[in-house]
């Protein structure tokens, strides 16, 4: 049986944003490249973290997590992202570094409580 931590879930979610964010080029139909390639390899790469943090948890995995979501955030300016792309990105970025940010804070505060 596997031992879950308490912050698991907030993984879960994240596994579920890469995949809706891999997705969305073709559920908003993207039309510029450059805006559906962020979305493939964002999402991508979200995925293949969230999968790393829930077999086995590291610090690093989550710091990826929060620069990717910082990235997704400044991404649409600065590849000059279309209107509906732009928002696609910025909710996903806003999700995943508030996600990644809140399992750094907890880890971090579950550890400096004495048991």
């Amino acid at each position: 049986m596997i031992n879950w931590r308490n912050e698991a879930p907030l993984d879960f979610y994240k596994l579920a944003l890469g995949a809706f964010l891999f997705l969305s080029p073709w559920l908003f139909t993207f039309v510029y490249t450059p805006a559906s390639l962020d979305a493939w390899m964002g999402g991508s790469i979200l995925m293949v973290v969230s999968a790393a943090a829930l077999l086995a948890f590291n610090a690093w995995e989550e710091w990826l997590a929060l620069f990717l979501g910082l990235w997704m955030i400044a991404a649409p300016w600065i590849l000059s992202f279309p209107h509906t792309a732009t928002k696609v990105h910025l909710i996903a970025g806003l999700i995943c570094a508030y996600l990644a940010g809140l399992e750094l804070w907890l880890v971090r505060y579950d550890q400096q409580i004495p048991r």
